[in-house]
């Protein structure tokens, strides 16, 4: 990563991971499991999570609604799709409630620890798995 994106990331507020995410670390997570399965791991690993408070699971949409109340208050979107039976991907969108222009890396991190929890609790395939 080049000198002006870490500034970039440590200068914001937010993050998020997609497919084709110039960061390997906040790219697209891909699990050898169903939707369903997915949704109840990362539901029970951030109500076992100290601080966050799991707001609102919508397994029609394949969305979680997270919010973090300490170190930093924070709202986590995780997004889950299924893309083929037993392939399912995994993406994190997270703001960062903070009154200075940036949040340290705080969003990056946190989204770096909640998918080490995830490659632990389910069986993990690869990153950008379906980059153009």
């Amino acid at each position: 990563m080049s000198m002006l994106r870490k500034m970039k990331v440590f200068l914001s507020t937010g993050q998020e991971t997609s497919e084709n995410h110039y960061d390997d670390a906040l790219k697209s997570h891909y699990y050898k499991t169903t939707a369903k399965k997915a949704i109840e791991a990362v539901e029970q690993s951030f109500s076992k999570q100290p601080g966050a408070t799991v707001t609102s699971v919508s397994e029609d949409r394949g969305e979680i609604s997270v919010v973090i109340d300490k170190p930093k208050k924070a709202l986590m979107i995780i997004t889950i799709v299924s893309v083929r039976p037993y392939e399912t991907a995994i993406d994190f969108n997270v703001s960062t409630d903070t009154k200075l222009a940036s949040d340290f890396g705080f969003s990056r991190k946190l989204i770096i620890d909640s998918y080490e929890k995830l490659n632990k609790a389910l069986p993990f395939i690869g990153t950008g798995l379906h980059s153009k």
